[in-house]
């Protein structure tokens, strides 16, 4: 991948608070952390992927579709601390560690790709961004905005819509300027990952349920890398029946 030693790390928990047991549920035949895995599998170029969970319905899952898992502390706040663990004893060196949510089962493999194009930056975190193009999406507070600097470096992620236009009518909002999206993947370069998990949380975090604010808000810089693929997260059982109608499963 670029020259780089890259590990892709797949965080999965069974105790969601919206959704639990997500990873297991079934889709179309298989686990949604399968299908996630499988995603991942075919960009080629990895090192290893690992599954690191707390849960041993999820690690008994993993092993049974032949992929390496390990089991991580039931403590863990954040995908990135599990993925800060899993690190740490891997006992080999790293470039870059990639972290895709168990739950992103439709995540293109060409986003992972376009995350690894990063990597010649030498960029502190990488994340994707896609522009929005819906109304029901811009005003969505499930789906996090970012807006960015001029070298593509994240100023601020919010659950409200940024910026704020001052005078237009939010219904015309979207023709009047580009808004971006969030989409929760990240590679960290491995020397600072232990140091993203020794962070307390701070404000901003507390404030927006939003982790990447914490590395912001302690003067880490995350890249924000555009990219033109959609992907579906699944949040909610809701989430599930959409796609569902939609026949992806």
């Amino acid at each position: 991948m670029h020259g780089k030693k890259v590990v892709a790390i797949i965080p999965a928990r069974f105790a969601s608070t919206r959704f639990p047991g997500k990873p297991l549920v079934d889709l179309g035949g298989k686990s949604m952390i399968q299908r996630t895995y499988e995603q991942v599998k075919a960009v080629g170029g990895f090192d290893r992927i690992v599954i690191a969970t707390d849960d041993q319905r999820i690690f008994d899952a993993s092993v049974s579709f032949g992929a390496e898992v390990m089991m991580t502390a039931e403590t863990h706040l954040t995908g990135t601390d599990r993925c800060a663990e899993v690190l740490s004893r891997l006992g080999e060196t790293v470039d870059y560690v990639v972290n895709i949510q168990g739950d992103e089962p439709f995540i293109d493999p060409e986003q992972l790709k376009e995350v690894a194009a990063g990597f010649s930056s030498g960029a502190p975190i990488l994340t994707l961004i896609k522009k929005i193009t819906d109304v029901e999406t811009l005003f969505n507070t499930n789906t996090p905005k970012v807006i960015s600097d001029e070298e593509g470096h994240a100023l601020y992620f919010s659950r409200q819509t940024i910026p704020f236009l001052r005078g237009v009518q939010p219904s015309e909002w979207l023709g009047k300027h580009t808004f971006f999206k969030h989409i929760g993947l990240y590679a960290y370069r491995a020397d600072i990952l232990p140091g993203l998990s020794a962070l307390k949380p701070t404000s901003l975090e507390l404030a927006e349920s939003l982790e990447q604010l914490r590395w912001i808000q302690n003067g880490i810089r995350i890249k924000a890398i555009e990219t033109q693929f959609e992907t579906i997260g699944i949040d909610s059982p809701e989430d599930l029946e959409k796609i569902q109608k939609m026949g992806l499963i």
